[in-house]
C-alpha cells in the first residue's frame, strides 16, 4: 500500500473486483476430469507394433526387394573403353613417327658429342695470348704496428701525446673575483637615482620606502602570572557515568505532560465536532496505461 492510503485497486484502472454473475450451481472442478473420455470405452484399434531393421524386408513397406531402374541393361566399362580406343585408331592418316636412331648420351662436361650443333668458338678451352708477367715492387718497409687501441695507452696514436696543462681548482672562482675588481675600478661615484621618475597614484604598497627599515629591539619577556595546565593523574576512562570527563553528568529536566484534544481523543482520526466521521470526497479518473504510437506502428 503506498503511502497515500490508496490501494492499488483505487488507484489504477487496471485492478476490479470480479462480478458476480453465478446463479447459485455448483463448482465442478476439471482436475479429475479425461482428457479424452470416448478412448476410454468401446474397442480400440490396435497394431503390430515397431519392427526392428534387419536385411529381411519385413520393417518396410513392400514385401519383396525391387530394383531401382526397371530394364536396365548391363553394361562392361572396360569393353566400352576398347571400342572407343578403335574408334579413336582409324582416325590417324599414317603409322606412327619413329625416330631415326637411338640418341646419343653427352659423354661429360664440356663436349660436344650428342649435340645439335658442333663446338662453339667463343666457349674454346684454349688459352689467349698474355703479356709477360712482371713482378710487382718491393712494398714500404716500417716498424712493427704498436699493440693497442689507442684509448689510454700511450705512443700509440700517429701524433705525440698533447703537453700537459695545468687546471687550478678554483680557477673559475679566481675569474669572477678578477671581474668583480676590474669591475669596481671602474665605478665612479654612487648609483644615479633620479627624483623626478614619474610614480602612480595609488602604489602597490603604500608603506614602501627608500629608507632601510630600522631594526626593532626585541619584545622583552613578561612573566605570567597564571599557573601552566597540569591533567589530573592517571587519567580516568570513559564509562556510563561520564567519569572521564571535565563537567559532570547533567541533571535530566522533566517534560511536562502534555494533554491531547478532547475532540481529536473521541473523534478518532478526524478532528470534527460531535464524532462525526469525516467528509471524504470521490475519487477523480484513474491512471490506465497507454500503448504508444511507435508501439502500435510496429505492430502493424
Amino acid at each position: 500500500m503506498p503511502s497515500d492510503g490508496k490501494t492499488d485497486m483505487e488507484r489504477v484502472g487496471l485492478f476490479s473486483e470480479l462480478g458476480y454473475i453465478s446463479i447459485g450451481d455448483k463448482y465442478k472442478s476439471s482436475f479429475n476430469k479425461a482428457f479424452n473420455a470416448a478412448a476410454n470405452h468401446g474397442r480400440q484399434m490396435l497394431t503390430e507394433g515397431p519392427k526392428s531393421r534387419s536385411a529381411l524386408p519385413a520393417g518396410y513397406f513392400s514385401q519383396g526387394f525391387t530394383r531401382v531402374m526397371q530394364g536396365e541393361a548391363y553394361s562392361d566399362p572396360i569393353k566400352i573403353r576398347r571400342q572407343r580406343r578403335l574408334q579413336e585408331a582409324k582416325k590417324n592418316l599414317g603409322k606412327a613417327l619413329l625416330p631415326s636412331s637411338c640418341p646419343k648420351k653427352p659423354s661429360g662436361l664440356g663436349s660436344y658429342y650428342g649435340t645439335l650443333g658442333g663446338p662453339i668458338p667463343a666457349l674454346s678451352p684454349a688459352q689467349l695470348s698474355k703479356k709477360p708477367y712482371s713482378a710487382p715492387g718491393r712494398n714500404f718497409v716500417t716498424n712493427p704496428p704498436k699493440k693497442g687501441t689507442g684509448y689510454g695507452y700511450p705512443q700509440v696514436m700517429i701524433g705525440s701525446l698533447p703537453p700537459y696543462m695545468p687546471d687550478p681548482y678554483d680557477r673559475a672562482k679566481e675569474i669572477r673575483r678578477k671581474e668583480m675588481e676590474t669591475h669596481k675600478k671602474m665605478v665612479k661615484g654612487a648609483p644615479f637615482r633620479l627624483n623626478l621618475h614619474p610614480l602612480d597614484i595609488f602604489d602597490v604598497n603604500p608603506y614602501r620606502s627608500d629608507r632601510p627599515a630600522r631594526t626593532a629591539h626585541p619584545p622583552r619577556a613578561t612573566k605570567s602570572s597564571e599557573k601552566a595546565f597540569k591533567p589530573s593523574s592517571p587519567a580516568k576512562k570513559m564509562g556510563g557515568m561520564k567519569a572521564g570527563t571535565f563537567d559532570s553528568y547533567p541533571s535530566h529536566s522533566e517534560d511536562a505532560y502534555i494533554v491531547k484534544r478532547a475532540s481529536a481523543l473521541a473523534g478518532g482520526s478526524g478532528g470534527t465536532k460531535g464524532g462525526g466521521h469525516v467528509f471524504r470526497p470521490s475519487p477523480g479518473p484513474k491512471s490506465t496505461p497507454v500503448r504508444s504510437i511507435m508501439d502500435a506502428n510496429i505492430i502493424k
